[in-house]
């Protein structure tokens, strides 16, 4: 176990065509922004990556708008942005006030949206809402770009789709037509890893997606279904608690998170 930054390499690119480059010539690369989470890594002796790859200089991943109709989050967009941009508080509400929700002041200036998806934790507070977005993750390389929905972006426990060579740029979400939910709930209001966390969409159909209750986020799509044919409170909870996979860990039970997301549907149901 080491927390020592000896032997390890950083490369600094001074532009996103120089970034990819790197990641096909001079990779295995990790690429790294706020630091966060990796910080964590490194302090406890978990941080098996030794050559890594500076992003936070790279301003136009920073940059929020909307093209065609779609809002396109950089990747390097921090909690703080996303809680300052007018266009996600107008579009994403939900999207904001999970931002909000994110550590305290210092991390939402560090921590970059690209960083909670890329880093695949089932807590990270904005997955839920992404996922019940429908947005998409946007990974580039060298010679090619691709879009991935973000529930199909995860594919095991803190494991994605996303290849070596691959960056994640941006995050797009479609128009979201419908009241927004978001919930997020930990051992303290603040500063707190979630035990569970809920996105909703009460669109038509219905959309709702959850963290902390799974091995990966997860749309619950058999209980939105449920609540599209208009099923009762009772029967979308049945049906809910089949839907989810929640573990005992040190931050809490699978009885209490499956419990919890339970009443979490129910205020998102009755509008509170």
């Amino acid at each position: 176990m080491t927390t020592s930054v000896t032997g390890r390499a950083l490369l600094r690119p001074k532009s996103v065509r120089e970034a990819l480059a790197m990641l096909r010539d001079e990779g295995p690369l990790t690429p790294l922004a706020g630091c966060t989470d990796l910080y964590v890594a490194l302090n406890f002796g978990t941080l098996q990556a030794t050559r890594f790859l500076d992003l936070w200089r790279l301003d136009r991943l920073r940059r929020i708008e909307v093209r065609g109709g779609v809002l396109s989050i950089g990747a390097l967009a921090t909690y703080t942005d996303l809680i300052r941009s007018a266009l996600v508080r107008r579009r994403l509400p939900m999207l904001a006030a999970a931002a909000r929700e994110v550590g305290g002041v210092q991390i939402q200036n560090r921590g970059t949206i690209g960083g909670n998806v890329v880093n695949a934790s089932p807590a990270g507070d904005t997955l839920p809402v992404l996922a019940a977005a429908d947005a998409s993750a946007v990974l580039a390389s060298a010679t090619d770009v691709r879009r991935v929905p973000v529930v199909a972006f995860y594919t095991g426990y803190r494991q994605t789709v996303r290849r070596p060579d691959e960056l994640l740029i941006a995050l797009e979400v479609p128009p979201v037509r419908g009241r927004q939910y978001f919930r997020k709930v930990g051992t303290r209001a603040a500063q707190a890893i979630s035990k569970v966390v809920m996105a909703g969409i009460a669109g038509s159909p219905p959309r709702i997606a959850l963290g902390s209750v799974a091995p990966t986020v997860m749309r619950a799509r058999q209980t939105e279904a449920a609540l599209a044919r208009r099923a009762s409170l009772e029967e979308a909870q049945h049906t809910l608690a089949r839907e989810l996979a929640p573990i005992d860990d040190l931050r809490s039970t699978a009885d209490y998170r499956r419990r919890v997301a339970l009443n979490l549907l129910a205020q998102f149901v009755r509008g509170r």
